[in-house]
């Protein structure tokens, strides 16, 4: 289990201003919310890549800040962070990536290494034998997020943190991906927590979704209840694809208005 407790966070202004949440063991939990509001803030304070300023987050009943060093090193030890951009390492091959998320010191030519590489790359869909020796710049953008995920599972850990996984991904990719965050958690029980500003995703693939605006919380639910929620906020974020088809269908008939209109004059 996850807590956040009071959680504030300020670069000059504040960004989060006291986030209180808390996310059960096995669940998948969706964060949404407008652009600079403190999404990934408080994503990085779960595993000390960010520190409150004030506050605590405690993951498994300890504290992430008032334990100690050796607390942070285990809570650390249990958490998978799924970088936006894969951050792939560009002068290593996949594999060697992908050991990147395995204890320092391993020897990458032993054979349970390499097989913990290849499921890993299975995990995600992709075939070893294609792409274990691939640097990232032979990557498509959809193998690159595939591969950095696989980094990340490659040490089972037992919470993910995914900052928009899907960011730059075409609609096919999106929906791979979004297929292998759930695949993952039907296989693993891992806890999860995805910071996206993709809404379908996030009402597709979560047990709950959580709406951060101005640096609080301003809604916990269910996807059904997030749908089905009266506040105009959450409102205009659950209709935002409808929102966007509405959009373009005004701009498609004012332009076929133009169109007439220009044709009538002209003699």
């Amino acid at each position: 289990m996850i807590e956040y407790i009071d959680v504030h966070k300020a670069f000059d202004v504040p960004v989060l201003t006291g986030v209180n949440l808390t996310v059960q063991t096995g669940e998948t939990l969706s964060i949404v919310g407008p652009s600079g509001t403190g999404k990934s803030v408080l994503l990085k304070t779960t595993n000390g890549l960010l520190v409150p300023d004030q506050g605590d987050v405690r993951v498994d009943g300890e504290s992430a800040y008032f334990d100690g060093d050796e607390t942070l090193r285990r809570i650390r030890g249990k958490v998978g962070y799924v970088f936006q951009y894969a951050a792939l390492f560009d002068s290593m091959t996949v594999c060697e990536n992908i050991c990147a998320g395995l204890p320092l010191g391993v020897n990458i030519r032993e054979g349970w290494v390499l097989e913990k590489v290849a499921q890993a790359l299975e995990d995600v869909n992709l075939d070893p034998r294609q792409v274990m020796n691939k640097l990232p710049a032979e990557l498509s953008g959809g193998m690159k997020k595939r591969v950095g995920l696989a980094r990340t599972i490659v040490g089972r850990p037992e919470i993910l943190l995914y900052d928009e996984p899907v960011t730059g991904l075409d609609p096919v990719n999106t929906a791979a991906v979004s297929r292998l965050i759930r695949d993952i958690r039907e296989k693993t029980g891992v806890t999860s927590i995805i910071v996206t500003h993709d809404i379908e995703q996030a009402l597709e693939i979560s047990d709950r979704v959580a709406l951060l605006e101005h640096g609080v919380l301003r809604f916990v639910g269910t996807p059904g209840e997030f749908q089905a929620s009266p506040d105009p906020v959450v409102r205009a974020f659950a209709d935002r694809r409808l929102a966007a088809e509405a959009a373009v269908r005004i701009m498609e008939e004012d332009a076929a208005d133009l169109k007439k209109d220009m044709e009538e004059e002209t003699p």
